[in-house]
């Protein structure tokens, strides 16, 4: 049986493979005014594992329901745990994890878990397009990036959409107000080959040089966060230095569609794809649209 992957918009997938059907991060539902899949996570009945990138609400919210409706075990930070548990997701439901666990998903699969960095969410309000060149911010202390990260709150909760707003709010179940929780990455080992999940526009450039995955999902949203410092550049060249780093067969797009309006946009992924042929000619960039069960390992 070949695996597959089917994309539930902004950066949740499902994974099919080795028998086993994994959920990489569990946020399905939308805005009113968002594009999606028009499923709610709700609708998920089948699944026997969840791995969570990190603790933010378009990444988290829904693994609780998931869980519920499947037996599911959900993987992820310490904090993603913390939040799912004040959910009511029961902790022997849960593995905690920090970056350098293997976790047995079993039928001759398991998945590696690595630390990361989240992208550099503090630096803008609404997101540019992959070609748009950022310099500057480097430097920038801790207090400071608190101190935008609330001008970027205050903006989504007054100067949006009222659908936005309203469904940050109605997500809140799954969202820490601690920050990210450590962003993690996530190499799938099964039999047809590797699968390298990344749900946030970061890395830690010792890490993601050390693995050859098959396949690579990356996300492609917001200013790159390279070794804790912003891309001096586009998007699109992050994703590229990302690609040459890795080496994989096959790059497949997360984060990109326009999930959440006012912040996201409906990303014109031209420039990626330019970049990875200047920089990885070898990698192929697949793009499937939303739940298309598209074969990605034979």
């Amino acid at each position: 049986m070949a695996t597959t992957l089917d994309w539930y918009g902004c950066a949740t997938f499902r994974l099919r493979t080795g028998g086993l059907t994994i959920f990489l991060d569990a946020y399905i539902d939308r805005a009113a005014n968002a594009a999606g899949p028009g499923l709610v996570a709700d609708d998920v009945t089948d699944a026997d594992w969840i791995l969570v990138g990190h603790s933010h609400f378009d990444h988290l919210y829904g693994a609780e329901r998931i869980v519920a409706n499947t037996g599911a075990t959900m993987v992820g930070s310490y904090e993603s745990v913390r939040v799912m548990e004040q959910a009511g997701v029961p902790l022997d439901r849960m593995i905690c994890v920090a970056g350098g666990e293997t976790v047995d998903l079993g039928s001759g699969v398991r998945v590696s878990v690595l630390p990361s960095q989240h992208s550099c969410v503090w630096s803008h309000t609404q997101m540019d397009q992959p070609d748009h060149v950022c310099i500057g911010d480097l430097g920038v202390t801790w207090q400071e990036q608190q101190e935008r990260f609330a001008e970027l709150m205050s903006y989504l909760a007054n100067e949006v959409d009222p659908a936005t707003s309203e469904h940050i709010g109605a997500s809140s179940l799954g969202h820490s107000d601690r920050g990210d929780g450590g962003a993690l990455v996530y190499l799938i080992e099964g039999p047809d080959g590797s699968v390298l999940f990344q749900d946030t526009s970061g890395h830690w450039s010792g890490v993601m040089g050390d693995l050859r995955p098959d396949v690579a999902i990356l996300a492609a949203a917001g200013r790159g966060n390279i070794d804790g410092e912003p891309i001096q550049g586009s998007l699109a060249q992050f994703i590229g230095r990302q690609a040459d780093l890795l080496r994989p067969r096959t790059v497949i797009l997360g984060h990109h569609d326009n999930w959440l309006p006012g912040f996201s946009v409906p990303t014109d992924t031209s420039s990626i794809a330019a970049e990875l042929a200047r920089v990885a000619p070898r990698t192929q960039l697949l793009e499937p649209g939303y739940m298309e069960a598209t074969e990605i390992l034979p």
